[in-house]
């Protein structure tokens, strides 16, 4: 059960859940002694609730650029970014931190859990942070969610001691952890081998069936089929969605 101090509710759009995502001619430049480049060049995006998208493109075409503008992770040049009905480009970084570790979950493509905590400290983390959990319901979920990947038998281990697919496993049961209605995952099979990719995307699915709105970034052409809808990217711009 969720705490009293966290109410989901001002998550969901008054749009009837539709327009769960919007994106209105974002543009990312960057500048540096080499120049500027420009990793997005006016994109514009409507995700509705509940679906899995996936986003392709080759090397270079912005799809992590995107990732991350989307979830806070850095902010846009130019446009606008609405999730449900927050204006994710007007908050300052207290808020953003804030916002994003309540309502998306991350799964990163090499893990970035904390070596010196166990994996069940590293699930536990979003929820002490964010005190989305009353305390004493803390350890439960975050056990329910390792026996929920898989991997319970390792709560107490340090990333060291597992395998790249059981450590893929942990980010997801830690990108969970907050209940988010949306899961954003950049490259999450790159690193593992088919088995262990099946076992991660089958993951995914099941929160797309529980109704949460997934993002998976891929190279991967037979994973992105696996998605209702995909997005796909070159230098820059949509070219196809």
């Amino acid at each position: 059960m969720l705490s009293e101090s966290y109410k989901k509710n001002s998550f969901i759009p008054k749009n009837g859940m539709k327009n769960l995502i919007r994106l209105n001619n974002v543009v990312k430049t960057y500048n540096s002694t080499a120049g500027t480049f420009t990793a997005l060049k006016g994109i514009d995006i409507e995700i509705n609730n509940g679906e899995f998208v996936s986003i392709v493109g080759k090397s270079g075409s912005g799809k992590t650029t995107l990732m991350n503008v989307l979830t806070g992770i850095d902010r846009p040049s130019a446009g606008e970014i609405f999730i449900a009905d927050t204006a994710i480009h007007k908050l300052d970084e207290g808020e953003m931190v804030n916002w994003r570790g309540k309502n998306v979950g991350i799964v990163f493509q090499f893990f970035q859990l904390l070596p010196t905590l166990t994996v069940l400290e590293n699930v536990k983390l979003p929820m002490d942070f964010c005190k989305v959990y009353l305390p004493n319901e803390r350890n439960q979920r975050a056990l329910d969610l390792l026996e929920l990947v898989g991997i319970l038998d390792f709560a107490e281990k340090l990333p060291s001691q597992l395998s790249g697919g059981q450590q893929q496993s942990a980010a997801i049961a830690r990108a969970l952890a907050n209940d988010p209605k949306i899961i954003v995952a950049d490259e999450p099979t790159g690193n593992l081998d088919s088995q262990m990719a099946e076992q991660v995307i089958r993951l995914l699915e099941q929160q797309v069936e529980e109704g949460k709105t997934v993002l998976m970034v891929t190279h991967d052409d037979e994973l992105a089929k696996r998605a209702s809808r995909t997005i796909i990217l070159a230098d820059g711009e949509i070219i196809s969605q």
